[in-house]
């Protein structure tokens, strides 16, 4: 197989990511997603994730380029140079976070999520949630909006808008962060190793009902919630060496 003929291009539905894919796949060829080394990403950020999320765990290397508004993952869209680019790409390995959410029938719902998983509350009440860090209770009792576990990936979206912290994407982390917490009022979360287990167990679930999202997948009145790094699924983001993953988190740190 040609250096050419080994992407396979998938866009979002916007005009923009729309073109792109008709000018790259007549420029280049387009293979089918199962038989490409490369997939080419055209969107933005949210396009890329569930990109992601759709080739987890078949060896295929995913090559964002941005169509959409902000693309922090992505890479400059270029239609020329586009083998000379893969080539030279930076890979980066995604780990994503397994979520085991239990409702009030003791039924489990399982999902993977590459950003964050996250819990909110359902009604005006605040949400009353006991936190658990490997087996031992770490906050008895914590009354918020909602609470999330980030990836380093995920840690530049909904964490960061939550005041968490920007982890690298290689850091051996994942951010615990509230959001907008009434007691205690000046806790703003913790950073875990990512080999830890966190567990959310829901106080008054009936009276103060929380939902639970890994990524897109929704739960709705949960009474617990466990969250993890998976050992075994895994994601390849590649990047432009001009680009790269660790120069944005640089970046957006002195944005004031």
């Amino acid at each position: 197989m040609s250096r050419a003929s080994r992407f396979a291009f998938v866009s979002s539905d916007t005009p923009d990511a729309r073109a792109a894919r008709e000018s790259l796949s007549a420029r280049y060829g387009q293979q089918q997603i199962e038989d490409a080394e490369i997939v080419i990403a055209l969107g933005g950020d949210g396009f890329l994730l569930q990109t992601l999320r759709e080739t987890m765990g078949t060896g295929k290397k995913v090559f964002g380029m941005n169509r959409g508004t902000i693309g922090f993952l992505m890479n400059e869209y270029r239609v020329g140079g586009l083998p000379e680019r893969i080539a030279a790409a930076q890979a980066e390995t995604i780990r994503p976070l397994e979520m085991e959410a239990a409702g009030p029938d003791g039924n489990a719902v399982s999902a993977l999520a590459i950003n964050e998983v996250a819990l909110w509350r359902q009604s005006y009440q605040t949400a009353k949630i006991r936190i658990t860090v490997d087996g031992q209770v770490r906050m008895e009792e914590l009354s918020c909006d909602g609470v999330m576990v980030a990836t380093p990936a995920g840690s530049t979206a909904y964490n960061l808008s939550a005041h968490g912290p920007i982890l690298p994407l290689d850091a051996p982390l994942l951010a615990l962060t509230p959001v907008s917490p009434f007691r205690p009022r000046a806790w703003r979360g913790a950073l875990l190793p990512n080999r830890s287990t966190v567990r959310f167990d829901i106080l008054e679930a009936d009276k103060r009902p929380v939902n639970v999202a890994a990524d897109h997948t929704e739960v709705k009145a949960v009474n617990t919630v466990t969250v993890r790094e998976s050992p075994t699924a895994t994601a390849t983001l590649l990047f432009d060496p001009d680009h790269s993953w660790n120069e944005r988190i640089l970046t957006e740190q002195f944005r004031y």
